[in-house]
């Protein structure tokens, strides 16, 4: 009988194999077997040894989370205490480890399409804030997880230093050659006295062009800067007038708080067309272009204006046709949102029409109206800023001659053609011509958002608002009360964690100031309810800051915006929407 460890085909048992079959055959490997093992622990502990003092950072991450380890020379260069202490405090590597979103954007999409990057430059966010310059070579490890990394990090910040004061040493000597050539210009005996007038007429020149550009450029900044620190009392006031405004008043109070709803809308209105009117005077709006259905768009604004006609007792059509274009959504529909208020300001009697025209490769969007008309000579001064048609005192509401002047000033950014006709007594149309494209194959076109029904209230649902200015927390406080909302209120990031605890309730909803106060963001303050919470939770940002790069920054972000001053009636959709997304 053979024994268990002997193979009944070859003869060798296992014990053979591993060199064990025989006494003396064990005698023989047991040492090259422990030496075989001594050999692996001493290659282990030299890659441990390497790793954790290595001269570069080494960590090994995933791209959609953060740090699975991390060595101390990459601590060191996060200026953290300790790989575990880097390793626990980054959870996202987009927020938390790259400066700048945009690198870590590019790095990954780098890294998924070819796999590996090498020595690529990058900012990283140390424990401190700063930004520390570095070199990154990463690899993808698709067999750890789709998107998990290893990576070897070189601090390169002298590098970037010395390049820059390379940089600066060469601008510092083209300057001085500069100097040395015009001196060497200006010895020029027989021409100095040319040269010298020449010079001094330039100089006189230039030094009035720029003072006029100051001039100017200060004026649009005071503008700018003054106007947004209006909205904020503004924005207060009004959601405190909506509040009242869903009271029960007598009717003469009634009145009054519609009259003072009324004169804000006025003021509302003419700080928003100040502010674009500054914006686009120092081109500083930018036209963000996507594929838009104009279809969709005349027929969300035809929804719009029906009160607006209804009130006013006048007829309102919007004829339409599908068709593409690629613009600015937002700045199209302010066009288009000006000339229609523009007409029902100036008709007194018949209606007013939206019309989309295709006409080959054009689309044509026109406003008629029945109104007042424009004489011939004037039709070249109603696109100045400040011009009316009609005199002061001549019936209608009017405005201050600024809604016109952003229309033709946003059709120049955009490269659109505005025509004019008009017939005074009998009527007016303006037409904004763009150019259509072919609908993409994707459809990945931009919608106007669909209405979002109000009528119901919110049931109690608990909704954290976060602002750092009191007058602010205390009128939206008022207005969502009545609305039905549990509302929480708090000044800042720190204080809603706190708030949150105190009220034991979670939040359907946040709603949050852009620019809080200590450098504090409402993006930020978001973030760390999530986190806090431990939940996704939805929210919005409400602010009066109404730059594109803020307005870039959050859409990056995926955060809802509005712009204050808040109308209570978007307010309430924005609300709504966000409640009903909601997972709880």
């Amino acid at each position: 009988m053979k024994k268990p460890s002997e193979s009944p085909d070859s003869g060798f048992g296992v014990g053979d194999l591993l060199g064990l079959g025989s006494q003396s055959v064990r005698k023989n490997y047991y040492p090259a077997l422990q030496e075989r093992i001594e050999e692996l622990e001493r290659e282990r502990n030299r890659y441990k040894w390497l790793f954790e003092n290595a001269l570069h950072g080494i960590f090994q991450a995933n791209l959609r989370g953060g740090f699975l380890a991390c060595n101390p020379a990459m601590a060191r260069i996060c200026g953290y205490d300790s790989p575990e202490q880097l390793q626990n405090r980054m959870i996202r590597l987009r927020e938390q480890l790259f400066f700048s979103a945009a690198e870590f954007d590019v790095i990954r999409q780098e890294l998924l399409d070819y796999g590996s990057l090498s020595a690529r430059e990058a900012r990283f966010r140390r424990a401190d804030q700063s930004a520390v310059h570095v070199a990154v070579t990463m690899l993808r490890r698709p067999d750890l997880g789709p998107e998990v990394v290893e990576a070897f990090v070189a601090d390169i910040t002298d590098r970037v230093q010395a390049r820059e004061k390379l940089e600066q040493l060469n601008a510092e000597l083209e300057r001085r050659v500069e100097e040395r050539t015009e001196a060497l210009q200006n010895a020029n005996v027989d021409l100095r006295y040319q040269i010298e007038e020449r010079e001094k007429v330039e100089q006189e020149l230039v030094i009035a062009v720029d003072a006029a550009k100051d001039a100017n450029r200060s004026k649009d900044k005071y503008l700018a800067a003054a106007s947004h620190d209006l909205l904020q009392p503004l924005n207060a006031a009004r959601l405190m007038i909506s509040a009242l405004q869903d009271s029960t008043l007598p009717d003469a109070e009634r009145r009054m708080v519609h009259q003072a709803h009324r004169a804000l809308e006025g003021a509302e209105d003419l700080l928003a067309d100040l502010l674009d009117i500054s914006k686009l005077d120092q081109q500083a709006m930018k036209p963000d272009l996507v594929y838009t259905d104009v279809d969709e768009l005349a027929r969300s604004l035809g929804s719009e204006f029906e009160a607006v006609a209804a009130n006013a007792g006048l007829g309102f059509r919007v004829r339409s046709s599908p068709a593409m274009v690629r613009t600015d959504q937002r700045m199209l529909t302010r066009i288009l949102r000006n000339l229609l208020s523009n007409a029902f300001r100036y008709t007194r009697s018949g209606g007013v029409m939206l019309a989309v025209r295709v006409r080959d490769d054009d689309v044509r969007l026109e406003v008629w109206d029945t109104g007042v008309g424009i004489d011939a000579a004037k039709l070249d001064e109603i696109f100045t800023e400040f011009h009316q048609i009609l005199p002061q005192g001549g019936g209608g509401r009017q405005g201050v001659g600024l809604g016109l002047a952003i229309v033709e000033r946003m059709v120049r950014v955009l490269g659109y053609r505005i025509d004019v006709a008009s017939r005074p007594g009998l009527g007016s149309r303006f037409t904004v011509t763009l150019p259509r494209v072919p609908v993409p194959t994707l459809q990945a076109f931009a919608k106007p958002a669909p209405a979002v029904s109000t009528d119901r209230g919110f049931e109690g649902a608990p909704v954290l608002v976060i602002d750092n200015e009191p007058a602010v927390l205390e009128s939206m406080a008022m207005l969502l009360s009545r609305w039905g909302c549990v509302v929480i209120t708090a000044g800042g990031r720190d204080h809603a964690l706190a708030r949150l605890d105190e009220s034991g309730l979670t939040p359907r909803a946040v709603l949050a100031d852009y620019h809080l106060d200590d450098g504090q963001t409402g993006f930020d303050a978001i973030h760390s309810v999530r986190r806090h919470l431990a939940m996704d939770l939805p929210g919005a940002i409400i602010t009066a800051d109404r730059s594109d790069e803020t307005r870039a920054l959050l859409r990056a972000q995926y955060l809802p915006v509005l712009n204050k001053p808040v109308k209570p009636n978007r307010l309430r959709a924005l609300l709504t929407s966000l409640i009903a997304s909601s997972s709880f």
